[in-house]
């Protein structure tokens, strides 16, 4: 006996609905696929900053006799370092008062601010009326600022064309290549910067999220830190085709300067992105965003580093292609530096946008725990912290 036409289209539709709830249900069940095919499950994938977070172990200096015009208070030797123009006051009083507020009025470090061209008065009145820490505003000197001779100009502006049609951000800015040279070495030459060994980077319009209640200089010292970050991130390998060929040459030269415990897995992974490590000739691009850095500058002044600074300088790919600071730090403390002296100050809430340093701890707040990001889906994608706890550890 036929059934009744809508009895027969229920049936199809039933049977389609299953179809249709199996493959669901099977669906939900595959892993994630990682950047570059590798395979992880949904959990694995979940951010370390929902861990819950408190300070570091060991020692810690806490906000006693820290007073700003206390001459025998406990400061150490370092500075909070900001290269700044004057047009980016408003985003510099910002940045400084969530430090000042979170971390700063109770330890009173100085502020050393950095510019090519003098500071107006406003932006001295203004910058010093958020803190009651010392400041000091500094002019860089033409010969560490400016193109160095050896840099041809055709070449440099023929470079830069062919670089802003792959879409490499600031690739026609003369002052942005110009400004990565001198984060990337020169900064710690700066005659203001002699007597000063430990610094905390701090750029316009960031944020800070979380109350810090001990000394982090002193915790760099105590604890025999070189560098310390908040954010791992991958990099344009476009931007620095040649950074890591020229990094090889500089190893096959100097191979005393590798580090007996380096971190040269991280810096030359290649399972998580390979397209990374194969579009940069052998660099994942992983870096320690460099926009945050608390740091030991007696490094940098090292004759590994200073040599290996120089020996990129020559090479020219600050002007010919987009070598950042934030690579060229993170290459040589990966190879030249042990390992074990960087820090991840997870504790330090910290946005520059358009990622965040989130912890789970109750002295964080105006955050949303655990979120690398608030921007696109895709920039998930750029998180190489996973990597960094992978081969190093969490410490």
């Amino acid at each position: 006996m036929a059934f009744p036409k809508p009895f027969r289209f229920l049936a199809a539709f039933s049977i389609v609905l299953c179809f249709f709830l199996l493959f669901q249900s099977f669906r939900s069940s595959t892993p994630i696929a990682k950047p570059g095919g590798k395979q992880e499950h949904e959990a694995d994938l979940k951010d370390a900053n929902f861990e819950p977070t408190g300070e570091p172990g060991g020692k810690l200096w806490r906000a006693d006799d820290y007073a700003a015009d206390n001459p025998n208070s406990p400061r150490i030797n370092a500075t909070l370092l900001s290269l700044v123009r004057n047009q980016e006051l408003n985003g510099m009083i910002q940045a400084m008062g969530d430090l000042e507020r979170t971390w700063n009025h109770k330890f009173n470090y100085p502020w050393t601010f950095f510019n090519d061209v003098p500071f107006t008065d406003e932006f001295k009145i203004k910058t010093q009326a958020v803190t009651k820490a010392k400041c000091y505003y500094e002019i860089i000197p033409k010969e560490h600022w400016d193109v160095p001779p050896w840099i041809n100009t055709a070449l440099f502006e023929e470079s830069a064309l062919m670089l802003k049609e792959q879409k490499i951000q600031y690739a026609d800015l003369v002052s942005y290549h110009q400004m990565c040279r001198w984060n990337s070495g020169m900064f710690y030459k700066h005659p203001a910067l002699a007597n000063t060994r430990y610094y905390w980077r701090v750029e316009p319009k960031v944020h800070f999220f979380c109350d810090v209640d001990y000394d982090v200089f002193r915790y760099m010292q105590d604890h025999n830190k070189t560098y310390g970050f908040t954010i791992n991130l991958y990099d344009d390998p476009k931007s620095i085709p040649s950074l890591w060929p020229e990094t090889e040459k500089f190893l096959a030269q100097h191979p005393e300067y590798l580090h007996k415990n380096n971190a040269m897995d991280w810096v030359t992974d290649k399972l998580r992105r390979p397209l990374h490590n194969e579009n940069a000739n052998g660099y994942s691009t992983c870096h320690f965003w460099s926009n945050f850095e608390i740091a030991d500058m007696e490094f940098w002044r090292s004759k590994a580093y200073e040599d290996y600074f120089n020996h990129l300088d020559r090479a020219g790919g600050f002007f010919y292609e987009r070598w950042g600071d934030a690579p060229v730090h993170s290459i040589g403390l990966g190879l030249f530096e042990d390992k074990s002296k960087i820090h991840w100050f997870r504790d330090i809430g910290y946005q520059h946008i358009p990622f965040f340093n989130c912890p789970n701890s109750p002295n964080c707040k105006g955050c949303q725990t655990g979120l690398l990001t608030d921007g696109e889906k895709f920039l998930f994608e750029e998180d190489c912290r996973p990597n960094w706890f992978k081969y190093v550890g969490k410490g």
